[in-house]
């Protein structure tokens, strides 16, 4: 098929447009794994331990003759924290091997070309159905894919209005439940991310699509910033894309 529909609101056929190149590109997993990987370094919140850590005492060895090792021991008498090892990382409070530090390298450069290569195959394989089902997606009250709206959804002001388009459109199947979310195993309960929360469709527009940013578990990107994490996610292949009519024309400027 190299024409895709371009559908009106109410899920009439209004426009034909031709099928960009991208995707038609080949399909590689593992540079979109690497490029997705990398880029999630990225956003690294930079930690470590005190540089002071298990340092906290004035202990010296006690050098050589007294028939014990020569671990730095703490100083004193009379206690039970005399004569203990100390300082060394095999002692008990004493400092860790090879500490964190806050100028390890925390963000990694990406080649341009590789970060060109994983947002073609992420766009490729949001065109095959079999890919998109297979990463749960309901997708049989869609009409086609790839799924091309008008631009006239981007000048929708209320999201109440965009939801009942998107159920006209037959992706409210998509719009998962806010009760289907799972809590997470794990510390990060405590930080602020205490649910799973299954990920839906991305809408790809190309002025304003300020309507859909409350919707929970639907995603939207500007065509002139696109982002390998949204298209995607987890670097696994197969997000269901929702285009603009402006946005699937400017496919051609990229390739």
């Amino acid at each position: 098929m190299d024409f895709a529909n371009v559908y009106s609101c109410n899920k009439n056929i209004i426009d034909k447009l031709k099928i960009p190149k991208v995707f038609f590109s080949k399909i590689r997993v593992d540079i979109v794994r690497f490029v997705h990987k990398n880029m999630c370094k990225n956003k690294r919140q930079v930690y470590a331990v005190s540089s002071t850590a298990g340092m906290g005492t004035s202990a010296v060895s006690w050098g050589t003759g007294r028939a014990v090792s020569r671990v730095p021991r703490v100083p004193g008498s009379g206690t039970h924290r005399s004569g203990q090892g100390a300082i060394a990382n095999f002692c008990r409070g004493g400092r860790i091997f090879n500490p964190t530090t806050i100028w390890r390298k925390w963000h990694h450069k990406i080649n341009k070309n590789q970060r060109k290569s994983a947002i073609f195959s992420a766009i490729a394989s949001s065109s095959i159905v079999s890919i998109i089902v297979s990463r749960g997606y309901r997708v049989k009250t869609i009409p086609e894919i790839p799924f091309v709206i008008e631009d006239s959804i981007e000048k929708i002001p209320k999201t109440r209005d965009l939801i009942k388009i998107l159920t006209t459109l037959g992706i409210n199947s998509i719009v998962r439940n806010k009760l289907k979310r799972k809590l997470k195993s794990g510390k990060g309960k405590m930080r602020n991310r205490r649910f799973k929360k299954p990920t839906g469709p991305l809408l790809v527009f190309k002025n304003n699509l300020k309507s859909l940013r409350n919707i929970a578990n639907i995603d939207c990107m500007k065509i002139s910033a696109l982002n390998l994490t949204k298209l995607a996610p987890g670097g696994h292949l197969g997000r269901l894309c929702i285009w603009s009519s402006k946005a699937f024309q400017m496919l051609n400027t990229i390739s």
